[in-house]
């Protein structure tokens, strides 16, 4: 009875084994089908934790798509560029990381072997290398009539390269170099077979004449103001947006006699790579209003970004690019601001480091809008001298007494004497309480912009000066949480915090 009972029991066990085993494989084909018609890309498929476009996103323009026999449709353009793009990225992790992962997704057989035996020498050496290609120009030389195939050019690939030694950087450099490339789709995936290096195409475009003479007439006029709404400070394009307020704002500028403001985009708070258009809408809406008061903006961009590593590059350039042609027709724009304060990340992130974003930048945006000058927000006189020969005019900040200022100002322009030179930023807090000591007092800051005031009129130095409202609040971001440190922040405006004009509002006043 014992042994009857044990066979019923194992082929009982047998039974619901087999059918636990197909139901776990039928499900895991269901959640399969599920998975590939929810619309999931091969991103997800590859492990990647974000999407392509948020992690690798160069300028890809193909000049010709031409194709004697089967015609190339835009889904399969669509697909090649992507897989493409993919490529180069696992190329540049595995550089980096010297690490084989994602190669196999986007490189054939053969294909792989180059790769593989320079990660070995890599690790051999103790080397790695941080990668990034700016650019891309592609031109398709054949398509197969089965779509299984694709030879095509990439021309003038720009690629820039940073070489280290263990933890140290010894080498960067930056090179134009064009491809021969042939992809085989394998497995859904399209990957390269051939990436051959061949001549550069000769660039026979017309570069248009940068036409920048009667903005810098302007900028060398400039007599301005560094704005914040007074009840969105550092967040001008957030939630509390108001034309209406903003418009009150300009016009009260306006009656100063003042013809300049600066204004600022945070990387983040614009969407990044993924630029918000909702918020280059506020931002037209601000230059239309700023028209209308007759007066001319400097755009800050990059306020608030402090990462300027090579394998982000591309991500911040599309984002620049995407304001830049959206508002560089407009007639309120004076020019562009790349980055507020960067020298003061030259200790964290690596002067170099920043250096090399700067300059790529300011090479990106003359390419994009050559009708506008360029600067740098640079925090002191003594870092105006950096990438002077690159900006269009040199901009500084000034925080300091007023009595040294135009000994610190005429340094700076017997060393820059050739571009205009524009004091961006300067001011002085009226906050008199214990966490300053009791220092400071309206009647200090009445002192210090009669001196300053004075000072850039006899020797007609433009100026910005920081700024129209003393604000209630100011963000924990700005300068931190420490009393001594954020008090006086609150209080740098030409008017208080109840509306009322402060002694100051008269002296910087233009008429």
């Amino acid at each position: 009875m014992a042994i009857k009972l044990n066979k019923v029991f194992y082929r009982s066990a047998l039974i619901v084994t087999f059918l636990a085993i197909n139901a776990l494989v039928i499900y895991g084909l269901g959640a399969a089908w599920s998975f590939m018609n929810t619309g999931a890309d091969k991103t997800s498929l590859l492990h990647l934790e974000v999407p392509m476009e948020d992690v690798y996103k160069p300028s890809i323009n193909w000049i010709n798509t031409d194709n004697p026999g089967r015609s190339m449709d835009k889904q399969a353009l669509g697909e090649i560029t992507n897989d493409y793009m993919n490529a180069w990225h696992v190329r540049n992790i595995a550089y980096k990381k010297n690490d084989k992962y994602g190669i196999e997704d986007f490189y054939t057989d053969s294909a792989r072997v180059r790769l593989y035996d320079n990660i070995a020498m890599n690790l051999k050496n103790n080397n790695w290398f941080k990668r990034t290609t700016l650019s891309h120009n592609s031109a398709l030389d054949f398509y197969t009539a089965d779509g299984t195939m694709v030879v095509f050019k990439d021309y003038n690939v720009e690629e820039y390269q940073e070489t280290y030694e263990g933890d140290q950087l010894v080498f960067k450099e930056k090179d134009t170099t064009s491809y021969q490339v042939m992809m085989l789709l394998e497995d859904g995936f399209w990957r390269i077979r051939h990436l051959k290096e061949i001549p550069n195409l000769k660039d026979t475009s017309n570069v248009s004449q940068r036409k920048i003479d009667d903005k810098i007439a302007k900028i060398k006029k400039s007599k301005g103001i560094n704005y914040y709404p007074k009840d969105s400070p550092w967040d001008t394009f957030g939630k509390k947006f108001n034309d209406s307020i903003i418009n009150q704002d300009f016009n009260i500028i306006n009656d100063m006699g003042l013809n300049t403001i600066r204004v600022f985009i945070q990387y983040e708070d614009f969407g990044k790579n993924r630029v918000d258009h909702k918020k280059l809408a506020l931002l037209k809406t601000l230059l239309d209003t700023a028209e209308k008061n007759n007066l001319d903006v400097l755009i800050t961009l990059f306020d608030f970004y402090g990462d300027y590593d090579v394998s982000n590059w591309t991500l911040t350039h599309r984002h620049a690019e995407t304001i830049v042609k959206a508002i560089k027709d407009h007639p309120a724009l004076l020019g562009w601001d790349i980055k507020n304060e960067p020298d003061l990340d030259f200790d964290s992130r690596g002067r170099l480091r920043v250096l090399s974003w700067l300059e790529q930048m300011i090479e990106n945006i003359k390419k994009w809008d050559n009708n506008h000058p360029i600067t740098i927000g640079w925090s002191s006189p003594e870092a105006g001298i950096e990438l002077a020969d690159k900006v269009d005019f040199v901009s500084y900040h000034y925080y300091r007494e007023p009595e040294a200022f135009l000994e610190e100002h005429n340094k700076l322009k017997s060393i820059v004497s050739d571009k205009p030179l524009v004091l961006q930023e300067y001011g002085y807090s009226s906050y008199s309480g214990i966490w300053n000591f009791y220092q400071s007092s309206p009647e200090a800051q009445f002192e210090y912009y009669q001196l300053m005031q004075n000072q850039l009129a006899d020797a007609s130095i433009p100026f910005l000066f920081w700024t129209l409202y003393d604000f209630e609040n100011v963000p924990t971001s700005v300068a931190g949480s420490l009393p001594w440190k954020t008090q006086k922040q609150h209080y740098f405006g030409c008017i208080d915090l109840k509306g009322n004009k402060k002694e100051i509002f008269n002296i910087l006043k233009q008429h």
